[in-house]
């Protein structure tokens, strides 16, 4: 039984990197990363199914991932919404707009570079990290893959990347230091302006 598209949902490949709200209540947004068509040949012929892979975040801090696998494709989408959703991390932000510091993130041969930039620059990035840093509600920064260019591989890398950013409050507490002692006395005021 074939089930219709919601609105906004096309069948097929053509409907890459869309945006969809939710509920009034649920702040969060997904973006379609990408979708796959499989086969598993079976006796009878070939039995195809969807692969999808989607970004979830509230474009506040807040991100996560999830691959969904069915046999038609809105289900797919919605596996993969509903497991992104439930692996939400939260990442500081520097004035709600950058990170505190370059990062550098590895999964399999997927590698990538994520650098803080200036205000104005935009999110300097390809395909699968874009989705993930507009979610994210980063609004300007630098990113570069210099490994594997799969999706999954490369959304993969950029959480693990995203997971070792720290706030300076964070890591002046884990050393149990001041953070004027972490950042120097000029950075801190603005740091304390932006929090």
């Amino acid at each position: 039984m074939a089930r219709e598209p919601r609105e906004g949902q096309g069948g097929g490949r053509g409907g890459r990197d869309r945006d969809r709200e939710r509920e009034p209540g649920d702040d969060l947004i997904d973006k379609l990363v990408t979708i796959n068509r499989v086969a598993k040949v079976v006796k009878g012929g070939r039995r195809f199914a969807f692969a999808a892979l989607v970004v979830v975040g509230d474009q506040k801090g807040r991100v996560g991932y999830g691959a969904g696998k069915a046999r038609e494709v809105p289900e797919a989408i919605r596996k993969a919404t509903e497991r992104a959703k439930r692996a939400l991390i939260r990442v500081p932000m520097k004035e709600g707009r950058t990170l505190h510091h370059d990062v550098h993130g590895t999964y399999g041969a997927g590698e990538v570079v994520l650098r803080a930039a200036d205000p104005g620059t935009g999110i300097i990035a390809g395909g699968p990290m874009r989705a993930v840093l507009e979610t994210l509600g980063v609004g300007d920064v630098v990113a570069k893959c210099i490994g594997s260019r799969n999706p999954h591989n490369m959304v993969k890398a950029t959480f693990a990347a995203l997971e070792r950013c720290a706030s300076p409050r964070s890591v002046a507490a884990r050393r149990g230091k001041k953070v004027s002692d972490i950042l120097g006395k000029r950075e801190v005021a603005t740091e304390e302006a932006s929090v």
